[in-house]
């Protein structure tokens, strides 16, 4: 290996690569700890991390490029970003984010003078129930105001650590407005181990089959059958050659905690007040399917969460639930690891958060074949969501009859909803499956609403007329988010911020999602601007399919549909904003070419477009 062409870095480097051991697979990692350090990643410490890990430096700058949490120029030394989730504008976000940086005398988007501080924007924090919020360093900040806004500022003046901010600016509370088997029952940690245990994992798996759990992330795929075609994939290399230390094939339990979707947030509730759901769920899949080790994907945004859960992590190992012949069963042996994300909505989708967790850039992997055959590092690897995990848990102690009994017959148990935006009561509801969104905007105080986007950007917009449809994967699946609008919220502000999310959030791999969510993002520029037309209309239409039938994953097939959802249910919102009804460009032609008559000294009419 050669040396590191930059030794006077080297030293500083050396305890993060200690602490990671200099393993490839945790790039991610280590480049997050090397931020921190320097508020940016160094070009000296991308080659001398390309040294160490033996990668080369592209592969290396290219990770570092991919996560918004990264970067590779200086950010000051105080890093503010405020969320700009739809909800976040409709609480002032704009207005209050222009105070914030005309008190430090910043431009937004742009680092101070000094190098002190940088100001700009993110996607959502997932702090929806409690904004405007903003992270500062990666710690959040909820229910700002100009008073928090002046503390903060003169907190910075003074270069106080953040470490040593006021414990009151980082409140994150549950805000649990309605309870259900997950949320409010009582739960005794190694409950659904040990009746898994008495009754064994093949038994086990009959239980989530029975119980017709299906993925909560989403998609709705049926848990059970995940998990046996991930059994099934590690049968058939019983005498395979990849093996663990004890000469076990290799398989893995990993948990997505990418919370991603603007508008929801129960993930970050799960993992404050029920992480012991969450680690028993992924323990019952790990003896189920056979794996000995186990990831939580944690998003960046929940950062704060990370030293908390990794002491219920070290409780339930010396309470015999993780490590080695777990509650006395010989042979029995699973721990989990936390990962830490850096900001990038794609690894939300599951071959892009595998990519990621190998250290990679977490770009979607072509499919087939799927992570329950060839995942994490090749192998068979079970990825489900925080709230399934949960529910598994539940299954586990109380039996798969007792969940089915709950919800309707296509989609059993309960869903918890991220609830915010015009209400009264924002924060999380948990409801049998099949209730109707009329009954929660009742429960959440929200008068005179006007809209409902289920499920964030990617899911559906539900409009007044349609509030007698259900919460159900027959009728309106969800990952969680329930964002509501009054009836005097002008619904294009809500398309347009979403079309700017996506455009963000593609992370370029195929040509539809990369032109497109652009093309998207500029034609509702240009309507917004007053530049629109009906011609402007229909090309979105266009965009829309070619986003729908042509992407590689699942955020290019429904980049479209909030601008889709609002042409079809609320025209007028577009109608409205049309100011020529024949082609009309977005930027003035002949008014870019004055530069060039001031040049040339030319004013007469050939020097003009006419």
């Amino acid at each position: 290996m050669e040396p590191c062409e930059f030794p006077h870095i080297e030293d500083q480097l050396a305890p993060i690569l200690g602490r990671h051991g200099a393993d490839a697979t945790r790039l991610l990692q280590i480049l997050r700890d090397v931020q921190d350090h320097f508020h940016f990643i160094p070009p000296e410490a991308i080659v001398c991390l390309a040294s160490h890990l033996n990668l080369s430096r592209a592969e290396v700058e290219g990770v570092a490029g991919f996560y918004s949490f990264l970067s590779l120029t200086p950010q000051g030394e105080y890093r503010v970003l405020f969320s700009d989730n739809i909800t976040d504008n409709m609480l002032g976000k704009t207005e209050l984010m222009q105070y914030f940086c005309n008190k430090l005398w910043v431009e937004p988007g742009k680092v101070s003078e000094d190098n002190l501080v940088s100001v700009d924007s993110t996607s959502c924090t997932g702090m929806c129930d409690q904004g405007p919020a903003a992270l500062v360093n990666g710690w959040p900040l909820t229910n700002l105001d100009n008073n928090r806004l002046d503390l903060i500022s003169e907190l910075i003046r003074i270069k106080k650590p953040v470490a040593e901010w006021p414990e009151m600016l980082f409140e994150v509370r549950d805000n649990i407005r309605r309870p259900g088997m997950l949320l409010g029952d009582e739960f005794e940690p190694g409950a659904g181990i040990r009746a898994m245990l008495a009754r064994g994992a093949e038994a086990t798996l009959k239980e989530v089959d029975a119980s017709n759990l299906r993925g909560r992330g989403g998609a709705g795929f049926k848990t059970a059958s995940k998990w046996t075609f991930c059994h099934a994939a590690i049968a058939e290399e019983e005498g395979g050659m990849i093996c663990d230390v004890g000469g076990n094939p290799e398989r893995f339990i990993v948990c997505n905690a990418d919370e991603g979707e603007p508008g929801t947030f129960k993930d970050r509730v799960l993992l404050s007040s029920h992480a012991d759901l969450v680690f028993e769920g992924m323990t019952v899949g790990a003896r189920v399917v056979g794996a000995r080790k186990g990831f939580l994907y944690l998003r960046g945004e929940y950062r704060y969460l990370l030293k908390p859960l990794e002491a219920v992590l070290a409780r339930r190992r010396a309470e015999g639930l993780l490590g080695e012949n777990i509650l006395g069963e010989p042979g029995f042996a699973f721990d989990i690891e936390i990962h830490l994300g850096a900001g990038a909505y794609i690894c939300g989708e599951e071959s892009a958060l595998i990519e990621s967790l190998e250290g990679k850039r977490g770009r979607p992997r072509n499919r087939p074949p799927f992570p329950v055959t060839k995942g994490y590092m090749g192998r068979p690897t079970v990825v489900d969501n925080v709230e399934t995990f949960a529910c598994a848990a539940r299954i586990a102690e109380k039996g798969g009859a007792w969940f089915a009994a709950m919800g309707t017959a296509q989609s059993t148990g309960t869903k918890i909803l991220s609830i915010s935006g015009d209400c009264a009561r924002p924060g999380i509801y948990e409801y049998p499956f099949g209730v109707t969104v009329e009954t929660i905007l009742r429960d959440c105080g929200a008068e005179d609403a006007h809209a409902v986007q289920v499920s964030g950007p990617s899911g559906t917009l539900v409009s007044w007329q349609e509030f007698g449809r259900r919460i159900a994967f027959e009728d309106l699946p969800t990952a969680g988010a329930f964002m509501v609008f009054h009836r005097k919220r002008e619904m294009f502000a809500a398309a347009h911020n979403f079309t700017h999310f996506f455009a963000h959030e593609s992370c370029g791999f195929c040509t539809p999602c990369r032109v497109g969510t652009q093309l998207q993002k500029r034609i509702m520029d240009k309507i917004a601007g007053g530049h629109g037309t009906p011609a402007d209309l229909e090309e979105l239409k266009h965009v829309g399919h070619i986003l729908g039938t042509m992407s590689h994953c699942g955020l290019g097939h429904t980049a479209a549909n909030p601008v889709l959802d609002t042409l079809k249910k609320f025209p007028g919102t577009f109608e409205r904003k049309l100011k020529a009804l024949s082609f009309e460009p977005a930027f003035d032609l002949d008014g870019a070419l004055q530069t060039a008559r001031s040049i040339t000294g030319r004013d007469d009419e050939w020097a003009h477009l006419l």
